[in-house]
C-alpha cells in the first residue's frame, strides 16, 4: 500500500471516532524505592553521589551533574522549609475551589531538589518562603506507595 507524502496542511484529512492510547507510567527503578519506603517505612529517602557529595531529592540512578551511578541511599528528616508555594482557588476543571488549595515545592537542607506538595494546617496568608514544615503521612494502612501518601506538609 503506498503512503501518501503530506506536504501542505491542506492534504491532511481528519479521523472521525476514537483511537484506543494505552499505557503504563513506572517509577523506574529510583522512584520505585522510594515510594516503596515511604509506603512501608514512612521514609523518605534520597541517593548520595560518590564524586559530587550531591544528595539528590526526589531520587535519581545517574547524577545529573557528573553521570556518577548513584547507589548509596540516605534516609532524610521529614523537615524541609518552604522553597516557594502558589495559592490555588481554581480546580483543574476551572472550577472555585470552596477552599483554596496551598501548594509548596518543600526543600530539605543539604538535599539537591525537593518536593512539590500541598500544604495543610496554615492559611494562605500565613505561608511564607523560608517556613519550616513537616511532613504528615497518611496512616499505613491507606498508603499505597504514591507521593499521595504524603497527605501534606505542615508548620512546624
Amino acid at each position: 500500500m503506498p503512503v501518501d507524502k503530506v506536504t501542505q496542511v491542506a492534504q491532511t484529512k481528519p479521523l472521525h471516532g476514537e483511537i484506543p492510547v494505552y499505557a503504563q507510567y513506572t517509577f523506574g527503578i529510583a522512584g520505585e524505592k522510594f515510594f516503596r519506603e515511604l509506603k512501608d517505612n514512612g521514609r523518605l529517602m534520597g541517593v548520595k553521589c560518590p564524586e559530587c557529595n550531591l544528595i539528590y531529592v526526589p531520587p535519581r540512578i545517574y547524577c545529573e551533574r557528573c553521570f556518577s551511578e548513584l547507589t548509596e541511599w540516605l534516609e532524610i528528616p521529614n523537615r524541609g522549609v518552604v522553597h516557594t508555594f502558589t495559592v490555588s482557588h481554581i480546580d483543574l476543571d476551572g472550577n472555585r475551589l470552596k477552599e483554596p488549595v496551598i501548594v509548596a515545592l518543600v526543600k530539605f537542607d543539604g538535599v539537591y531538589g525537593g518536593l512539590v506538595h500541598r500544604l495543610g494546617r496554615v492559611e494562605a496568608d500565613k505561608v511564607s518562603i523560608g517556613m519550616p514544615v513537616e511532613m504528615v503521612l497518611k496512616s499505613k494502612t491507606k498508603r499505597v506507595g504514591s507521593i499521595l501518601d504524603i497527605d501534606y506538609f505542615k508548620p512546624v
